[in-house]
């Protein structure tokens, strides 16, 4: 999958809430230094929250990424017409990877790339230890993904190497 003007990927992460998991990957493809600028990621969610678990927004501070204009919203926004073609739609949770998505033009590629939920970890201490481990495995994935050699990959195989990263920790 090349592109010759140098535009970043537009990048979807799906969940069921659109507060903790898929905010938390919008905001790391977004960061040059793991994304690389190879990313332009937006998230939602089937049915959002009314904001992103504090959780959350704490975790990508205290890693150094911005949360301004982190906001949980419904996956019905990028339905719509004038939103950004998507080249890759990822699911992170596995009630989201069973639900029917709306119609993405383009036709992206898909991958599930499954995490933990942090907040059902349990008490607080469990939820931050898991919000931890969420991020690190979110990172982790997306670093993977952005050193893919997007230019030398067919549609087939990129989408195979994106599902194989999916299954990575």
């Amino acid at each position: 999958m090349h592109r010759t003007d140098h535009t970043p990927f537009n990048i979807l992460f799906l969940c069921t809430g659109n507060s903790a998991r898929s905010i938390m990957a919008e905001a790391l493809a977004n960061n040059l230094a793991v994304g690389g600028g190879k990313f332009k990621a937006y998230s939602a969610g089937s049915q959002p929250r009314a904001k992103p678990h504090p959780l959350a927004l704490e975790t990508l501070r205290s890693h150094g990424l911005s949360v301004d204009g982190l906001r949980s919203k419904s996956w019905d926004e990028f339905a719509q017409a004038g939103s950004p073609q998507f080249d890759f739609v990822f699911t992170v949770c596995d009630a989201a990877a069973g639900e029917q998505c709306p119609y993405w033009p383009g036709q992206p590629m898909t991958a599930h790339w499954g995490v933990e939920d942090p907040p059902a970890a349990g008490d607080e201490a469990a939820q931050r230890k898991a919000f931890k481990n969420a991020y690190l495995t979110l990172k982790r994935r997306i670093e993977l993904f952005a050193a893919l050699p997007f230019e030398k990959l067919d549609r087939l195989k990129l989408a195979e190497q994106a599902q194989h990263i999916g299954s990575q920790t």
